[in-house]
């Protein structure tokens, strides 16, 4: 019975991790933090898998990189960003401009940023966001707002910049 269920776990996590790695790269902005944070929440799901394998273990694997996410935010009270793309192999194919984007979420305070991935990038409802986070759909419904006024108000920053330079 637990090679059946190994199996079944290997095969999740092979289809799964791509999207996870990514999800949690754009929330940390860090390759190597969302490495360790799938990492972290396979282990998770792994110890709990033959409850959790005929429910949600996508939504529990997303809950558990938050929720590692928010205690090391809490624990170093900076995030910091790299200009290096992760590997390739492991991750969704990227637009060109992935690089720009990552650096525009790393200037949303934490809540916001979250809450604009997980809308934006893994297509969640608002009320799977404010499940996930444990906040009212409303909460959702504001950072979402403000994150997304604050990523507008940088890119038209950004435009006005470079228009200077034309």
């Amino acid at each position: 019975m637990a090679g059946r269920h190994d199996d079944e776990f290997a095969e999740f996590a092979t289809g799964a991790t791509p999207r996870l790695l990514r999800t949690a790269w754009l929330i940390c902005g860090d390759a190597t933090q969302a490495e360790d944070l799938v990492q972290s929440a396979m282990v998770k799901l792994y110890v709990r898998w033959g409850w959790l394998r005929e429910r949600q273990p996508m939504a529990y694997a997303r809950r558990c990189i938050l929720n590692d996410h928010i205690d090391t935010h809490r624990r170093r009270r900076r995030e910091t960003t790299v200009g290096d793309l992760p590997e390739q192999t492991h991750h969704d194919r990227e637009p060109e401009d992935t690089g720009s984007i990552v650096a525009l979420l790393a200037t949303l305070p934490t809540r916001e940023r979250q809450v604009v991935v997980m809308r934006h990038y893994a297509g969640l409802s608002e009320a799977e966001v404010a499940d996930l986070l444990d906040v009212s759909v409303g909460t959702v419904k504001s950072s979402a707002s403000r994150g997304l006024a604050r990523l507008r108000e940088s890119l038209a920053a950004q435009d006005l910049k470079e228009g200077h330079h034309v």
